[in-house]
């Protein structure tokens, strides 16, 4: 059973990864080329871009009375979201080494590369900017909260979870008592082979 659900996530990833390469080759359409961190285009597409930019005086003039009335519920939020990052930061910090668990590189689920598109004013770029840090946020605490239940709880549900994280197909079947802590030793241990390698020297 369990080789047909891995067959499964094998699919999945091939599947990830075409996405990705149809994503790329639409990236190239319109002559963007990335370069580390940066992105960079061309100076006739840099100007075509600037040719749809919408002014910032009559963008926020023309606004959406309900966009408007949302602000002061959207931003505030940028507070909690702050502090849940300092402190699941810290908590990965102190707490993987301890047990041995892979760190989450947390550049990693943070991608702020809408700044470099011309067409959009510098409000609507502080907006790319929030919903970019947002996504990353919970993308990033999901991978830790992730690695901490693949340590400490990696039983699966009887209910049906919706978008499961990437690790939870390999968890314990819910009630196989007799294989449960077995599983949770290998569990343990592959997660401790993960995080011996990343901080092995490098030979």
């Amino acid at each position: 059973m369990k080789s047909q659900i891995q067959e499964f996530l094998d699919r999945i990833q091939q599947l990830e990864a075409a996405i990705e390469e149809e994503a790329k080759s639409h990236r190239q359409q319109w002559q963007a080329d990335f370069e580390e961190h940066k992105v960079r285009f061309e100076k006739e597409v840099l100007a075509q871009q600037k040719r749809f930019k919408e002014g910032l005086l009559g963008y926020v003039l023309t606004a959406d009375w309900r966009h408007v009335l949302c602000v002061p519920f959207i931003y505030p939020v940028l507070v909690p979201m702050l502090l849940l990052d300092a402190f699941i930061t810290l908590y990965q910090w102190v707490c993987f080494p301890l047990c041995g668990i892979p760190q989450v590189k947390r550049s990693s689920y943070f991608v702020y590369d809408r700044t470099h598109l011309a067409y959009l004013n510098w409000l609507e770029k502080i907006n790319c900017a929030y919903c970019s840090y947002g996504n990353g946020l919970m993308a990033y605490g999901r991978e830790v909260v992730a690695l901490t239940e693949k340590y400490w709880c990696p039983i699966k549900h009887a209910r049906r979870r919706m978008q499961a994280h990437a690790h939870y197909h390999g968890f314990a079947d819910y009630g196989d008592a007799e294989n449960y802590r077995a599983e949770l030793a290998r569990l343990r241990e592959e997660l401790r082979q993960i995080s011996a390698k990343e901080f092995a020297p490098p030979a």
